[in-house]
């Protein structure tokens, strides 16, 4: 198959077994700061953001739009659950390591008890 200068690599992941007593889990500020922090630390770029908090002891849902694409989570802490999706795209550069980097480090920060991964390479 063809590469073409647009393609890109899409990682998603079910992150079961998680601590529900995460702050990542349940405040909308830490986890909307943990995202920033691994997206700029694998040199991707932020150019919006939307995170929303459900109440005190209630999931997060957030998304982090990059020039490069998107990252986005959803924590159910009462299912003890997590998903995670980061695609970027490659229009000037292989951004695919760090779309690696930012995926491992979430997945790290949650230490799950089970991982289900998924990775999906787009053209």
């Amino acid at each position: 198959m063809k590469r073409f200068a647009h393609s890109g690599l899409h990682l998603m992941a079910n992150l079961h077994e998680v601590d529900p007593g995460l702050t990542l889990m349940t405040r909308v500020d830490h986890c909307q700061h943990f995202c920033r922090k691994v997206v700029s630390d694998a040199g991707l770029t932020i150019v919006g953001e939307s995170f929303y908090g459900f109440g005190q002891g209630q999931g997060v849902t957030g998304a982090l739009v990059l020039a490069e694409s998107h990252l986005t989570i959803h924590t159910w802490p009462e299912s003890r659950y997590v998903t995670l999706d980061v695609f970027v795209c490659n229009y000037q550069e292989d951004n695919s390591d760090k779309a690696s980097r930012v995926f491992e480090a979430v997945i790290a920060a949650f230490s799950p008890g089970h991982v289900d991964r998924f990775e999906v390479q787009r053209a």
